[in-house]
């Protein structure tokens, strides 16, 4: 998030136009966190509730229409790193993060670059790398803060 808002400020300011950005409103965000799943994909869409909240407001092509990700491009060595990194982490026994997910799907999610991740993630684009990235901060974080979780 913060390069996507960094990327717009900068070509904004190139462009000598001013943009807003509402849904990153920190109040905006803290209400929405709260949202259970289900509503937030009502009918099953993505950004279902926040369709459903503009019709009426918005021509129905633009409240109906496919999403569009922000333009998005990442170095190809990101991937094969992430890879490599959670790799090392579920192949060694004393890891903690198979004690809470099942290892099986992650070394699926590995296999397929990701692919095997079907379910909305931060950016359509990267979602297998972002989500392998994740799980290694997850790992780490259970490294280091050690927490007591009872299954």
């Amino acid at each position: 998030m913060i390069t996507l808002l960094d990327r717009t400020d900068r070509m904004a300011r190139l462009a000598g136009i001013e943009v807003r950005v509402p849904f990153c409103d920190y109040r905006v965000m803290e209400y929405a966190w709260n949202i259970p799943w289900e509503m937030k994909a009502y009918k099953g869409r993505e950004k279902g509730l926040l369709r459903k909240a503009f019709e009426g407001y918005l021509p129905e092509e633009i409240v109906h229409r496919k999403k569009s990700p922000y333009p998005k491009t990442h170095n190809p060595n990101y991937l094969e790193k992430v890879k490599q990194g959670l790799k090392q982490i579920i192949d060694n026994k004393e890891n903690k993060i198979t004690s809470l997910l099942n290892e099986k799907y992650i070394r699926e999610i590995l296999e397929t670059d990701g692919k095997a991740f079907t379910r909305p993630w931060f950016g359509q684009l990267m979602t297998g790398p972002q989500l392998m990235a994740y799980l290694i901060q997850v790992e780490l974080w259970l490294q280091e803060y050690k927490p007591e979780i009872i299954l």
